[in-house]
């Protein structure tokens, strides 16, 4: 079991019960899935790009990337239907915890002038949606083999009722989310 796993289990689902006052233990918020994609707009030029993109996210993952094609034409995208213009990845279980842990404890801490993600990202229902603008973050990425910085969105998607249940939830795993100074 992973380290992050282990101690949600031990530690952080026990506190999250008492401190949000649940009825039952069933609705203590838990995360349930992490989707990691990258957008490719330049495939439509360059069909190596695609390529590239594919080969960053299975490293960084761990699992095998699927190509995602647009759904509607834009034309002042010079985009068609079917066209290839991304890559994602659906993590769950122990490839997903393991990743979450790289991410907060390995990858943000290394983001250049780093002061804290924003608070703010969620959706609404509980889902928090991260930006990040260079895959060199991960160690796992060697910067000799990169042919281009990609960014890319990480959305942990959570079973929370609400966004701060959600945020509460992501604190507890030492998300560190951004202190909001007024003045």
């Amino acid at each position: 079991m992973n380290r992050l796993q282990e101690q949600y289990k031990k530690e952080i689902a026990p506190a999250l019960f008492k401190e949000l006052g649940l009825d039952n233990v069933m609705q203590t918020p838990r995360i349930q899935k992490v989707v990691v994609n990258i957008g490719v707009g330049e495939a439509l030029d360059n069909p190596k790009a695609l390529e590239a993109a594919v080969n960053d996210l299975t490293i960084i993952t761990g699992q095998k990337p699927v190509i995602i094609a647009a759904r509607k034409a834009i034309s002042n995208f010079k985009l068609r239907e079917g066209r290839q213009i991304g890559v994602k990845v659906t993590l769950r279980g122990a490839k997903m915890w393991a990743f979450l842990d790289r991410l907060i404890n390995i990858a943000l801490p290394r983001v250049r002038d780093f002061r804290g993600i924003s608070a703010d990202s969620f959706d609404g229902r509980g889902n928090y949606t991260l930006g990040l603008n260079e895959q060199l973050i991960f160690p796992e990425i060697q910067y000799d083999k990169i042919d281009k910085l990609r960014g890319m969105e990480v959305s942990i998607v959570t079973t929370a009722e609400n966004d701060d249940h959600a945020r509460e939830l992501l604190s507890k795993f030492g998300m560190p989310f951004r202190k909001e100074t007024n003045g």
